[in-house]
């Protein structure tokens, strides 16, 4: 088949990689002239594992091209950003342009499918009036992904998949074109299903995250090591708490719950006090950095990590973005070490700190020379906030030490 992906992201290119490497036709299209330019010379503009070399074969054969603008193709899969806007409710202008750029080339027999994350309704009352705009016979629907970025090309061909389609016809044909790649179980059922399938996945794990937040606050208030707690009550066979920490971040767990809101205020309560659980834990992460200063004005913090999750350059609604920003405008001068976006000289961010912060619990973290860091800040103070770092080292460096949760 033909098949043109629209938009480029961490989804849709090596989505599009995929099908190209299954043996299809596909037209990767993108607004952004340097992603189409870099993909024509295999090259990338994201960071994630085995993707530069899994694209040069397709596009070297001619499988995969990029193209700034939407041409006519059997199957067309929109995997466009949907935001959140600060009222918490989706952005759905992206989805919207591309639903329009189809219609002019949509013909009888087409295959439209919806891969963003988008609210339930997206399919029906959202792109099918858009699409009806072109007069012919199509098939629509919509297929969310369900990978973890560093896992991407390996998730997409294991994980199971959830064809959704507007029609039972068109479920099918969902399932049938990702059969291409996919070897995981594909589900079949309706659009919305499919849209709420995807917004639930995220919805349990932001919800469970924000129990343990919750937990970990209660637990410094009760004497108690929180990471300890979760890690004797997981060893019940039916429990599965999830770690606390900064905040959430990423496009999904960080969002996705707000499209539940959105639609159902009045019922999704629990849901809702979930997201204001882990926005908040920034400011309670700039609390704890407060009382062990004794203030935030003037002090120079260091803050290492500032992805929203370990090892990837994904800066999506990362929560240590928000922190920085509550600690400044507190008057603390703050500096951040990252090895994938930030500054990559570890002792040039450290130097005279009053306290060094651990946000994320990148590999590189995890055995800090601590006599080293010793002897390069300002106060030997350490705030460590994902349990990632070796305690008994650090205080026999002198540093005071401390956790969240404990």
């Amino acid at each position: 088949m033909k098949i043109c992906v629209i938009g480029l992201g961490y989804i849709g290119l090596p989505t599009a990689a995929m099908f190209a490497n299954a043996g299809h036709q596909v037209i990767g299209v993108d607004k952004k002239v340097e992603v189409v330019e870099a993909l024509n010379k295999s090259q990338i503009l994201i960071e994630e594992n085995g993707l530069a070399d899994f694209i040069k074969k397709p596009v070297e054969s001619g499988h995969l091209v990029g193209k700034t603008e939407v041409e006519t193709a059997d199957a067309y899969i929109v995997s466009v950003p949907t935001p959140i806007t600060e009222d918490k409710t989706a952005d759905m202008r992206f989805v919207e342009s591309a639903t329009r750029s189809i219609v002019p080339v949509l013909k009888d027999g087409d295959l439209v499918i919806l891969e963003s994350t988008s609210p339930v309704g997206t399919v029906d009352t959202l792109m099918k009036p858009i699409l009806d705009e072109a007069g012919v016979n199509y098939y629509l629907g919509h297929s969310p992904e369900r990978v973890i970025p560093g896992q991407i090309l390996y998730e997409l061909v294991h994980n199971s998949r959830v064809a959704g389609g507007y029609t039972p016809e068109a479920s099918h044909k969902i399932a049938e074109l990702y059969k291409s790649f996919v070897e995981g179980e594909i589900y079949e059922t309706d659009a919305r299903t499919a849209e709420m399938a995807k917004l639930s996945e995220n919805t349990f794990r932001d919800v469970n995250i924000a129990f343990a937040n919750e937990l970990a606050k209660i637990c410094e208030q009760q004497g108690i090591n929180v990471w300890e707690l979760i890690n004797i009550c997981n060893k019940h066979p039916r429990v599965n708490i999830h770690q606390p920490g900064p905040g959430v971040g990423g496009h999904c767990i960080a969002v996705d719950p707000w499209f539940i809101v959105e639609k159902e205020p009045g019922l999704a309560q629990i849901i809702n006090l979930s997201r204001h659980t882990n926005d908040g834990m920034p400011q309670y992460v700039a609390n704890r950095i407060e009382k062990m200063l004794g203030s935030l004005n003037g002090k120079a913090i260091t803050i290492l990590g500032t992805t929203y999750k370990p090892d990837v350059d994904d800066m999506r609604e990362s929560p240590i973005i928000y922190l920085r920003k509550i600690l400044e405008d507190a008057g603390a001068t703050v500096s951040i070490h990252d090895p994938f976006v930030a500054e990559k000289d570890l002792d040039k961010a450290c130097k005279d700190a009053d306290i060094v912060v651990l946000g994320v619990n990148h590999k590189q973290y995890k055995d800090l020379d601590f006599k080293h860091l010793a002897s390069i800040v300002k106060q030997k103070n350490f705030f460590d906030t994902r349990n990632f770092c070796d305690a008994n080292a650090a205080k026999e460096a002198g540093f005071n030490y401390e956790l969240l949760g404990k």
